[in-house]
């Protein structure tokens, strides 16, 4: 990732009350763009900015989507690298471990933004693991696995999957560049 972008100045704001209520976070944001510099089709940053800022972005001090775009680009230049290079930035609990849920909603929310381009993907039988990682976090309102995975495996799938999910955007990314 890129030193010079400041994440502490926008994570601070993103959690402030100066940002609007809808505004992701910062791993959730993260993820996002990570899914926006995956996605089979271009998405207009702007559509994507509000989104992910809760507001449109002319009604934000101007900082905080220069950051977005500089960690956007950041993402992407890592992603073309050779050898691709993928940082996540997942929360850490007190207890040492990654949570990594919040990222991957923000990954899917993008999807989200174009399902049915990610079709191709998604239903794929011989590709479509390369997204189970990511998909491996999505849980329903009760805290169940939309994966089936069950309550007392919970806990080590998900901390398998949070290590995965680096060479899955790797991936994910490489998929999509196949098909185009």
């Amino acid at each position: 990732m890129n030193d010079d972008i400041d994440l502490d100045a926008l994570d601070t704001y993103l959690m402030s009350d100066e940002s609007p209520d809808s505004s992701m976070l910062l791993s959730d944001l993260d993820g996002f763009l990570h899914g926006i510099a995956c996605s089979p089709v271009l998405i207009p940053a702007e559509e994507w900015l509000s989104k992910a800022l809760g507001a449109h972005p002319a009604t934000l001090p101007s900082w905080v989507s220069e950051t977005i775009a500089e960690l956007y680009m950041a993402i992407g230049t890592g992603l073309m690298a050779a050898p691709p290079k993928v940082e996540p930035i997942f929360w850490e609990a007190k207890e040492g471990h990654v949570i990594a849920m919040d990222w991957c909603e923000g990954f899917m929310d993008a999807v989200a933004l174009r399902p049915k381009h990610w079709l191709k993907l998604t239903e794929s039988s011989k590709d479509g693991h390369l997204i189970t990682p990511i998909m491996a976090h999505m849980l329903d309102d009760q805290g169940n696995s939309l994966l089936g995975i069950p309550q007392n495996k919970l806990d080590q799938a998900l901390a398998e999957a949070a290590e995965a999910i680096p060479n899955a955007v790797i991936c994910v990314f490489k998929f999509w560049k196949l098909i185009k």
